[in-house]
């Protein structure tokens, strides 16, 4: 989101389990973007208090799995803020070969770039 829209809105990323680490052939289809994810850390929600944030202090969730959704939708249900999901595929175990495996990798990336334009528009940062 930072590459695509800069730096003008806060934006943090978490997930249902926050003690996994950041897969391998992720950081690599995301760098072919110019987007920095091999120094990135994984949190969980509840890690999120821990950094400063809390989820009341968001405007919008967006869950890409059912889990989180239903998670966020748990957390959340005493704030005001909007939860979106966005169903993008889940590459881990996909492909026999790696050029297989980055190919599902490169599928799940531009689904969610593709819902970053839909929702925000064109990127002030082309890819």
């Amino acid at each position: 989101m930072k590459k695509f829209y800069g730096t003008g809105t806060y934006v943090q990323s978490a997930g249902v389990k926050g003690d996994l680490e950041i897969d391998g052939f992720a950081i690599a289809v995301c760098e072919e973007l110019g987007v920095e994810l091999s120094r990135h850390q994984s949190r969980g929600f509840e890690e999120l208090h821990e950094y400063g944030d809390h989820l009341s202090s968001f405007d919008l969730i967006v869950a890409l799995t059912p889990t989180s959704q239903a998670t966020v939708q748990d957390l959340t249900r005493v704030f005001h803020l909007d939860v979106e999901h966005w169903p993008i595929d889940d590459p881990a175990g996909l492909g026999e070969n790696r050029n297989q495996k980055l190919d599902a990798y490169r599928h799940s990336r531009d689904q969610i770039v593709n819902r970053l334009i839909a929702r925000w528009g064109p990127p002030l940062d082309p890819v």
